[in-house]
């Protein structure tokens, strides 16, 4: 897994014109394939009367599912430079459709290559985007007496706090970058004079 990718920061649409045509991007963050294609169905019926809706998605922080359409443009003109685009952004978990509204001049391959992927770009640094980092889940388990001034030392410490959960004993879910999980149990052993439980977890993506 990469230690850390780039999504948009939510969704939104972005217009530019080339020659009189009309290129809507919309995008948004996708969690899933499914919720990609939801997005584009949705785009396509409120754009029904466009002459293309043309669209990618990467899917998965190692883009392990990276999918384009040029919806009857000519082959390899409008959805691979968009989906080129995304990765050479990094963009993860996001999906892009284009729609054109043709406006009477032809642009050529090379035209409709640099409209489609420009509509992209020009919409990422319109939208903004956002970088996930990779995070080591762990549980600490601590005696109520110390419970308050550990959970303030974390936050104020810039530690991400995921869940409290006070019973027998309380129990605090946090999120650590890898590379720090042996300095934490140093820590945490001096803070609670040795008196908290560390148990790491799996893996999370979380905002850096």
């Amino acid at each position: 897994m990469p230690d850390e990718y780039r999504t948009v920061a939510g969704a939104g649409v972005h217009e530019t014109e080339v020659n009189r045509s009309r290129f809507l991007c919309a995008l948004a963050p996708a969690a899933t394939e499914q919720e990609a294609q939801d997005f584009i169905a949705a785009v396509r019926k409120q754009h029904a009367a466009a002459s293309h809706n043309c669209w990618a998605y990467v899917i998965g922080a190692d883009a392990s599912v990276q999918k384009a359409s040029d919806d009857g443009e000519p082959g390899g003109t409008a959805g691979v430079p968009m989906l080129q685009m995304l990765l050479r952004r990094d963009m993860r978990y996001v999906v892009a459709v284009v729609t054109r509204y043709f406006g009477g001049v032809k642009l050529g391959a090379g035209g409709l290559i640099r409209a489609y992927g420009g509509a992209v770009g020009e919409a990422l640094d319109s939208l903004g985007t956002r970088t996930r980092r990779r995070y080591r889940l762990a549980t600490v388990t601590v005696d109520h007496q110390r419970a308050g001034k550990l959970e303030n030392d974390l936050r104020t410490g810039g530690r991400e706090v995921r869940d409290v959960r006070y019973e027998d004993a309380v129990t605090i879910e946090i999120a650590l970058p890898d590379a720090d999980v042996d300095a934490f149990r140093s820590w945490l052993a001096d803070a609670t004079a040795g008196t908290a439980g560390f148990e790491a977890g799996g893996e999370a993506y979380g905002d850096a």
